[in-house]
């Protein structure tokens, strides 16, 4: 393995100093959260505004959320609402009334509607009144969850927004974007663990290395957008969630302008805290679970060297350490075929799915 060191812009606009990162339990390197730029101490202003948590499937998205909705006074809503992946690309324009009505009547049948606690006369009267866009949609229902449930503030899950992290700061300006960021070696193993899930029009070969380009499109995707929006992004990574808790914590509650007590977390413990959401189901209950760094053990030395070839530049970029020497991770011709091959698959279907009639009768969930 390379000698390397993490390092990482301190969180001060606009400064250009770098700093050391300490190693973690078992030699894991621990990057340090990043937001872009940096938010000051004081955060009440962002005391009220809505919450997104964004990131690649099989990164973390869940357990984050589950740990926001734990600290108390954010609405509970268990599932993805999948807003600005699915319902936008269904229901483009929200103009006309007609169409209003037909985003409610699919939303009320939908798991997500039962999964709300909202019933039509919670919300049919503000959808028809005010919805003009799907981020007006969003906000109309969330509020109604915070009026039912009596609380003041409402978060949103769905990993794939990290796509649409231009849209929902177009429809919803003063939305906070929260992207955590987790070792894509870890999220592609994850990935691969899941038989339903495949994000291409046509795979060939290792799965998992398809899902190493996968994971290199979606954060930089993210990373792009959340410079575009400057002091409402930020950036955390799970391996921090995981290792140190209470610190990773403690500096997202001052940028969400919200008490992310950790004891209090954990003794309400939602969802994932108490039970994990692993793809690796055999391995929950163990004493030795442990999901940082599960690459080191389970990839062959090949399939090593060539992830870091296809995925090496964003795992550098996003400060974890890469195992092999740029002799074994060298691009070969037939590497940046497999790249090419992917990366363009993604981004005509990240295309057809958003922009044309093609994708909305498709209904793709990935």
């Amino acid at each position: 393995m390379e000698d390397c060191k993490v390092t990482v812009s301190k969180p001060i606009l606009g400064a250009g100093e770098r700093s050391s990162v300490p190693n973690g339990p078992s030699g894991v390197m621990l990057p340090s959260p990043r937001c872009v730029p940096a938010v000051a101490k004081s955060t009440g202003a962002n005391s009220t505004k809505p919450v997104f948590v964004v990131g690649c499937p099989r990164s973390g998205t869940t357990l984050l959320y589950d740990m926001i909705q734990s600290s108390g006074d954010f609405a509970l809503f268990p599932v993805e609402s999948d807003v600005f992946r699915i319902l936008g690309a269904k229901f483009p324009s929200l103009i006309s009334s007609r169409n209003r009505r037909r985003l409610l009547e699919f939303w009320l049948r939908s798991e997500n509607g039962a999964q709300s606690g909202l019933e039509r006369s919670d919300i049919e009267a503000r959808v028809l009144r005010e919805c003009r866009n799907i981020g007006d949609f969003l906000r109309i229902v969330m509020e109604e969850m915070c009026r039912k449930q009596g609380v003041h503030r409402w978060a949103e899950k769905t990993p794939d927004h990290a796509l649409y992290i231009s849209q929902i700061k177009r429809f919803l300006p003063d939305s906070l974007i929260v992207h955590i960021i987790r070792d894509g070696r870890d999220s592609a193993l994850s990935l691969a663990n899941f038989a339903w899930f495949s994000p291409f029009l046509w795979q060939r070969g290792s799965k998992l290395l398809s899902f190493a380009v996968y994971w290199k499109w979606i954060v930089r995707k993210a990373r792009e957008a959340g410079k575009k929006i400057g002091r409402d992004y930020y950036e955390l990574h799970y391996e921090n969630l995981v290792v140190k808790p209470r610190e990773t914590l403690s500096q997202l509650g001052e940028f969400i302008g919200h008490d992310l007590d950790y004891d209090r977390i954990m003794q309400v413990g939602l969802g994932s805290i108490r039970r994990p959401d692993t793809s690796f189901a055999n391995l929950a209950s163990s004493k030795d679970f442990n999901p940082v760094g599960r690459w080191k053990r389970q990839y062959k030395p090949e399939e090593l060297a060539i992830f870091e070839a296809l995925a090496g530049d964003c795992l550098e970029e996003t400060g974890y350490c890469l195992a092999t020497g740029p002799q074994q991770r060298r691009r070969t011709p037939s590497i940046v075929r497999r790249l090419s091959f992917y990366l363009f698959q993604l981004e005509l279907k990240y295309q057809l799915k958003s922009h044309t009639p093609i994708g909305r009768l498709a209904g793709w969930r990935r």
